[in-house]
């Protein structure tokens, strides 16, 4: 069972529905398997570390970090940030073994090279700054 998962830092942002689909920053929002695929084969062909937010609309902490992912996804241009919905998608999800959100893998040459378990802004801006240095 998919569950969400706290530690949020700060919930200074707006926590109302609409948040997730208005943040979108330069992260793609995932709606296709072809759409996927694409977007791995871009990061891999161009050697670009990807950062995927695996997230759902009723989850709380994923609806908090989504302006968050959003604003380092404007701040950090050499990683490509993809955003799955895992209820719309859950192929993928299933694939990457996502069991809670928020979740943000980090994939390079198709292969995941880390990842994140929770909404902690600071772990995540320290994990995609990490990978902005060395992309």
């Amino acid at each position: 069972m998919l569950s969400s998962v706290g530690n949020l830092n700060s919930a200074s942002e707006g926590t109302n529905s609409e948040d997730q689909a208005t943040y979108h920053g330069n992260v793609h929002v995932i709606t296709s398997k072809q759409e996927w695929q694409a977007k791995l084969s871009e990061a891999k062909t161009n050697g670009k570390i990807v950062v995927v937010d695996f997230s759902a609309a009723w989850c709380g902490p994923c609806i908090m970090i989504a302006p968050f992912y959003a604003e380092l996804s404007e701040k950090y241009t050499k990683l490509l940030f993809l955003k799955v919905d895992v209820d719309e998608m859950a192929d993928i999800s299933a694939e990457w073994d996502i069991q809670a959100m928020p979740s943000f893998v980090f994939i390079k040459d198709g292969k995941q090279i880390d990842k994140q378990v929770g909404a902690n802004k600071a772990e995540l801006e320290k994990k995609v700054k990490n990978y902005a240095t060395t992309a």
